[in-house]
């Protein structure tokens, strides 16, 4: 394959990570989907040409922009004039009136205030690990990674902003890039709780990432961020399909459906979803009994759907280093 369509393949893989992760809209997303329908027709790439990793750079486009930014960052950084001691201590009342706003959740206003501390000092790599957090709690996680990025960059051993960062990638569903921050995190800082959980969260989500290149499960509208559940193996469960069967034999249960067929609900309908309620309860019962394994494999599922992002979190990831 050419440069050209290895690139291009590379604006598709990122196009798609948009679709999983990105905060877009039904309309945006469909656009999204269309664009790479034309790159893939355009340029003769397959989305399905993702899961070959000879086809595929060993780094997102994304990263090496990023990349590319936080160089940018240094040069400047590296030109920086030392603050004076009066700038440093008006950056560090703005630091604070940052910190007093997050308490307060006034995220935009905490912003604004750790950004004019960066103004007076933009060596410190406390300010730009506090906007991060800022940043994270307006979910702008791509802006949340650029300011830990340059918090790094200044001090490359600031286990924070390993963490937050960690935080940010798994809030855009990059758990690969989210499980290496919080490996170094945890290095850097091994005792503390909170990245040991997030490194086991991350790597759990990555047993459970469907592979990038299953253009099946694209087509079908798979742009969730977790695991799906697997239907195919519920239906064929002999236990589960024996006790469904069962229920269908119930009496109420036959007259129920024979009301739902020909419209007969209607005239009824707190009579219908009571017996509806009744029979999942009874199903939930016998499943219970006879297979807990199922059912505790069902609500695991539900669980993670459920709460994926409160299971990723920093209990520090909101609060700024209001004591550095």
């Amino acid at each position: 394959m050419s440069h050209v369509k290895r690139l291009v393949l590379s604006i598709v893989q990122f196009l798609w990570q948009q679709l999983q992760t990105a905060d877009l809209s039904s309309d945006a997303k469909e656009s999204v989907e269309v664009a790479v329908q034309c790159l893939e027709t355009a340029y003769g790439v397959s989305i399905d040409d993702l899961s070959n990793d000879s086809l595929l750079v060993s780094r997102t486009l994304l990263d090496i922009f990023r990349e590319v930014v936080v160089q940018e960052h240094a040069q400047v950084h590296e030109t920086l004039p030392e603050p004076t001691e009066a700038q440093r201590a008006e950056a560090e009342k703005y630091k604070q009136e940052g910190n007093n706003m997050m308490k307060l959740e006034m995220y935009t206003a905490a912003l604004e205030c750790y950004t004019k501390a960066i103004s007076l000092d933009g060596n410190n790599a406390v300010y730009y690990c506090n906007r991060a957090a800022a940043h994270s709690k307006l979910n702008n996680h791509a802006d949340a990674i650029e300011d830990c990025q340059r918090a790094l960059d200044i001090d490359p051993k600031y286990g924070k902003a390993y963490g937050r960062i960690g935080l940010a990638y798994a809030s855009l569903n990059e758990h690969q890039r989210a499980k290496e921050c919080y490996q170094k995190a945890v290095e850097l800082d091994p005792e503390n709780q909170s990245y040991i959980n997030n490194l086991r969260v991350a790597e759990e989500k990555l047993r459970g990432m469907p592979s990038p290149g299953n253009g099946d499960a694209r087509r079908a509208g798979g742009v969730g961020g977790g695991a799906p559940m697997d239907f195919g193996s519920l239906l064929n469960n002999p236990t589960l399909m024996s006790m469904a069967a069962t229920l269908m034999q119930d009496p109420t249960m036959q007259n129920m459906m024979a009301g739902l067929m020909s419209g007969g609900m209607s005239q009824n309908t707190g009579g219908g979803l009571d017996a509806l309620l009744q029979a999942g309860q009874q199903l939930a019962s016998q499943m219970q009994a006879s297979n807990p394994e199922l059912v505790e494999q069902l609500r695991r599922h539900m669980s993670n759907s459920n709460s994926s992002d409160a299971s990723n979190q920093d209990p520090s990831a909101g609060n700024p280093d209001a004591d550095n």
